[in-house]
């Protein structure tokens, strides 16, 4: 079994779970006032694994299934067993960075609540992006483009997404989980940084 299958498995579970007992559910979001005024801080992990309803859950884990193998295969090709430990470093620290502009804005507010593990898959997807950016993505298997491109679309699409949107669905969460996994990357393995330029000066649009 991969860390992939055993994250996703954990997080269906929960998930599942939580969506079936509204006191879990509630207890588990990231909720920045309890957080701040209770201590309540293992709501920065526990909302990364709960979400909206049941095609929130499927999204994100359909998603990370597909790029967390292949970087959890990156990893250990580069940093041999050690390669594990720091793919779930990088997924859950995304999960509890992505939340921290949104804890310091909603600290105060009682009745803000944010759940799911976009902010850990989106993290996971742009590492793939910086070591694979010509790699082309499909979105519903039809619209396919090179992964850099994809992933500036989706930096725009997730700040404006964040700026309108009512749901509990933290969708800065994607914006701040992205940036993460490119400066963990980067820091990590700083060869990558110029392995991303160089594809990129490969790249021919109408290749």
């Amino acid at each position: 079994m991969t860390i992939t299958y055993a994250i996703i498995g954990i997080t269906v579970l929960i998930s599942l779970y939580a969506l079936s007992n509204q006191n879990t559910l509630r207890g588990f979001m990231m909720n920045p006032y309890m957080i701040s005024h209770r201590q309540q801080y293992y709501r920065f992990i526990t909302s990364g694994f709960i979400h909206n309803d049941h095609m929130h859950l499927l999204v994100n884990m359909f998603s990370f299934y597909f790029f967390g193998s292949a970087m959890e295969e990156v990893f250990h090709a580069i940093f041999g067993k050690m390669g594990g430990f720091y793919f779930i470093a990088l997924y859950v620290l995304a999960i509890v960075v992505s939340d921290l502009p949104t804890f310091f804005k909603h600290k105060n507010n009682p009745g803000y609540n944010a759940l799911g593990a976009s902010g850990g898959v989106a993290a996971v997807i742009f590492a793939f992006i910086i070591f694979e950016p010509l790699q082309k993505i499909c979105i519903y298997f039809a619209l396919c483009m090179p992964g850099f491109i994809l992933g500036t679309l989706y930096i725009i699409y997730s700040y404006y997404q964040g700026k309108r949107s009512g749901d509990n669905i933290n969708h800065d969460a994607h914006l701040y989980g992205a940036l993460f996994g490119l400066i963990f990357c980067s820091i990590l393995y700083p060869a990558c940084i110029g392995q991303f330029i160089e594809q990129l000066q490969q790249w021919k649009p109408f290749n």
